[in-house]
């Protein structure tokens, strides 16, 4: 069982509430089969809580209700499978290409019996057009540069990214602004979710894209 501290503890149920048991469900899946196929380092294990799991799912606060979310280079499921815990409203397709995660990623959506998450397996670019996006979410994919090419697309043109970014998000701000605005963005901002709840806040990256009102 992975220990969680009380503080942790008082930020999963605010966020899970009464689905708090599936995400320790989930945890546990990080902690064992998750680092047993490399999914998760060992050493990550102690900070499954407030590095991994919470730090994802507080960006549920940045996103519409009713949303169908699609998950760039999902990974563990981060923050994919935390979103779709948190949020039995939102549509999720989780988006990725290696097949020994995609296969752990449906055995953990069957065992949770996850009905609102959808796995894909294949590249975000190769996803445009099947995908039919509000929002696209990413975790540690790329620099906003390129990133901004994998999911903006996604959106058919009106929509949202939000990005789990670092400290950097600013400066990656100022660098893809050129990218961003070719793409659709209309408006990029810096966001912190999980201020009330979190020791460490979640910093994103949120782009507006409406390729109809796009401005020269």
């Amino acid at each position: 069982m992975v220990e969680i501290t009380a503080a942790e503890l008082t930020a999963a149920e605010k966020i899970f509430g009464e689905r708090l048991d599936l995400a320790k469900r989930y945890v546990e899946h990080l902690a064992t089969s998750g680092t047993e196929r490399g999914l998760i380092g060992p050493r990550e294990i102690p900070r499954l809580w407030s590095r991994h799991v919470l730090n994802c799912a507080v960006i549920e606060s940045a996103i519409a209700r009713n949303s169908h979310v699609a998950d760039v280079g999902s990974g563990a499921g981060l923050p994919g499978l935390c979103l779709a815990i948190a949020r039995p409203d939102l549509e999720l397709t989780l988006i990725e290409p290696l097949e020994r995660r995609v296969i752990w990623l449906q055995e953990v959506v069957d065992d949770l019996g996850l009905d609102n998450v959808t796995v894909m397996r294949t590249r975000a670019e190769l996803a445009v057009g099947m995908v039919d996006a509000d929002v696209v979410t990413a975790r540690a994919v790329s620099a906003l540069t390129n990133l901004a090419g994998l999911t903006i697309p996604l959106l058919n043109g009106k929509g949202e990214v939000v990005a789990i970014k670092g400290r950097s998000a600013g400066e990656e701000i100022e660098k893809a602004a050129k990218v961003i605005r070719k793409l659709g963005g209309v408006e990029t901002s810096v966001v912190v979710c999980g201020q009330e709840l979190l020791e460490e806040p979640t910093t994103v990256v949120r782009i507006i894209v409406n390729k109809a009102g796009k401005t020269a």
